[in-house]
């Protein structure tokens, strides 16, 4: 996300919490539900309002774009969205009922905007953070159905699959057991593997040094541990957010000593593309699989 770190802070609680709960995305409103789930369906709403970046890249994935009225302040993909002053995090109910919507997709229901939406005559539909890659193919199917797009959305899904397919087949075998560190923030938290972006390191091989810990999903580890742990890599998650460089990182106390500093091998990623779970998921695990196939073996 573009954010400062306290917004970063607050999407990872919010996967968190998406992970040690229910996976399954939240049912949409009852009017939208009743949809035809085809592309020429007669209720196909005009006029759309995405209160989450993710919800606005799996809307206009789906070919919902011309649909959007307006999106929250952080949806900046694609350029065309419609970008507002509406939050996402703190939804101002009258704000959002003015641009007349038919349609509301959020990530969460924050501040009672379900009642307040219910109460205007305006459906919901809910589509939380993602614990996996089956919840970004449930969730575009959502998106397909409760605007018209199913067809469009079940192209989209197959289309993921099988760019992923490509990528996972031309890794070689020996980047798997490499260790990775990806940070979230410059306070040191992190993702283990049983998260949505722990996921995608999972399936190119990867294994996080975070696995070592207990309890969170995303802990927030000492630089102690990530020293000791010395991962093969480090992924960035933290550049555009909050200023992190390479340079910066090996010149820590200490980190001097870890095999990813020593080799060069600390690499930025987009943290928009990283922690979203829409339909850039590809270019997340294109970005890390062309790392690691270029380091394999390690050592």
């Amino acid at each position: 996300m573009r954010a400062l770190t306290t917004l970063i802070l607050s999407a990872v609680l919010s996967l968190t919490a998406a992970c040690s709960g229910t996976s399954d995305p939240a049912p949409i409103a009852p009017a939208a539900a009743t949809a035809p789930a085809t592309s020429a369906a007669l209720d196909r709403p005009e006029a759309i309002v995405s209160l989450s970046p993710t919800a606005t890249e799996m809307l206009f994935a789906v070919g919902a774009g011309d649909q959007v009225i307006a999106v929250d302040d952080q949806s900046d993909y694609p350029p065309e969205a419609p970008v507002t002053d509406l939050s996402g995090f703190e939804p101002n109910l009258e704000a959002i009922i003015g641009y007349s919507p038919d349609l509301v997709v959020a990530a969460d229901d924050t501040g009672d905007l379900a009642a307040g939406l219910e109460a205007a005559g305006v459906d919901l539909l809910l589509l939380p953070a993602a614990a996996g890659l089956d919840d970004t193919y449930a969730q575009l199917e959502q998106v397909g159905a409760a605007t018209g797009r199913s067809a469009e959305a079940e192209e989209v899904v197959a289309q993921i699959q099988g760019d992923i397919d490509d990528i996972l087949a031309g890794l070689p075998a020996a980047a798997e057991g490499l260790t990775y560190y990806h940070e979230l923030d410059p306070t040191y938290y992190s993702v283990t593997g049983g998260t949505f972006i722990g996921e995608v390191y999972d399936l190119i091989g990867l294994t996080s040094i975070a696995d070592e810990t207990s309890g969170d999903a995303y802990p927030q580890l000492s630089p102690e541990f990530i020293v000791s742990a010395d991962p093969d890599v480090i992924f960035l998650a933290d550049t555009v957010c909050c200023g992190v460089t390479p340079e910066q990182v090996a010149a820590r106390d200490g980190w001097s000593t870890m095999s990813a500093v020593n080799g060069g091998r600390i690499y930025p990623i987009d943290e928009d593309i990283a922690s979203r779970w829409g339909p850039r998921i590809v270019d997340f695990m294109r970005t890390v699989a062309d790392q690691v196939a270029q380091l394999a073996p390690v050592g």
